[in-house]
């Protein structure tokens, strides 16, 4: 049996659809536009000084435009980047301690261009005054408006997650949890791959290095045909999303982020930025919020 033999009986497993009978970047344009993060790894109260550390990238067509991390003009606490299309973003933080992060639950048969955009929830969340809790209680009742999406909000003592395609929200449990694609702690390659590293960093004795946990996130690693999942985008395009970093002449990971927050509050908001061939600029923030 040769090679092309091999590629066809692998691709049997992943069900037939309109999108998966598109060339690769054709497929992946008729997903929906991220201003989400794609991969996000949480070390949630796994040290008693470091009660939070959190790694994720955004993969996004580079021809969408955003901001890199920063200050809002129009919304001086929050730090975040900003998607230019919607206005919401994938990540931030709120300089009262409050943060907000979401992934894209990928399922392009059921995706509505109607629908509300949920790069906005980040932003009324990080706004808003509501707890996490009550946040996402009022969002629960209406969820099914929205794509598929996985949101965690919270303070860095407090974290709760919900995804409108799962149960109804709950509280975080410490530990190292990850997030893709699919629902909280659902095990894809390159999330396990993801929290085992965040695992190895968060056991060092010393603080967690920044440098380490951007490793991290530029894991390269491309599983085996048979470990990919079918999310109905056809297995080139499940190769092509299967690494952690995603590199492609027009689709990619566009930024790598990670916060790190003390147990005295101190934070560490840095941004890796990346253009279609790969080279990067790095912005950092410090800053103290309340736990």
């Amino acid at each position: 049996m040769g090679a092309a033999d091999d590629d066809r009986r692998t691709d049997a497993r992943h069900h037939e659809s309109p999108v998966a009978n598109l060339p690769v970047t054709l497929k992946l344009r008729t997903l929906p536009g991220n201003d989400e993060m794609c991969l996000l790894v949480i070390a949630y109260k796994c040290r008693d000084d470091y009660p939070l550390v959190i790694a994720a990238n955004r993969d996004e067509f580079f021809d969408r435009p955003a901001l890199p991390l920063g200050y809002w003009p129009d919304h001086e606490d929050i730090l975040a980047g900003r998607d230019l299309r919607e206005s919401g973003t994938w990540m931030g933080l709120h300089k009262s301690g409050r943060l907000a992060a979401v992934t894209n639950y990928r399922e392009p048969e059921r995706y509505r261009s109607d629908a509300p955009s949920r790069g906005r929830l980040v932003r009324e969340f990080l706004n808003g005054r509501n707890t996490a809790d009550q946040f996402l209680a009022r969002l629960h009742t209406d969820g099914r408006r929205y794509n598929g999406f996985n949101l965690v909000v919270g303070r860095p003592q407090a974290l709760c997650y919900y995804g409108n395609r799962g149960p109804e929200p709950r509280a975080i449990e410490p530990g190292i949890h990850g997030l893709s694609n699919h629902l909280m702690d659902t095990p894809w390659p390159k999330v396990e791959r993801a929290r085992e590293a965040m695992d190895a960093i968060i056991r060092q004795k010393r603080r967690p290095d920044p440098e380490a946990l951007m490793t991290l996130l530029q894991d390269r690693f491309r599983p085996p045909d048979n470990d990919l999942p079918d999310t109905g985008i056809g297995l080139e395009g499940e190769r092509l999303l299967a690494t952690a970093f995603i590199q492609s002449p027009a689709y990619g990971t566009r930024c790598s982020s990670v916060l790190r927050v003390a147990a005295d509050g101190s934070t560490l908001f840095m941004e890796r930025t990346f253009d279609p061939q790969g080279r990067s600029q790095t912005r950092d923030f410090r800053l103290q919020i309340p736990l």
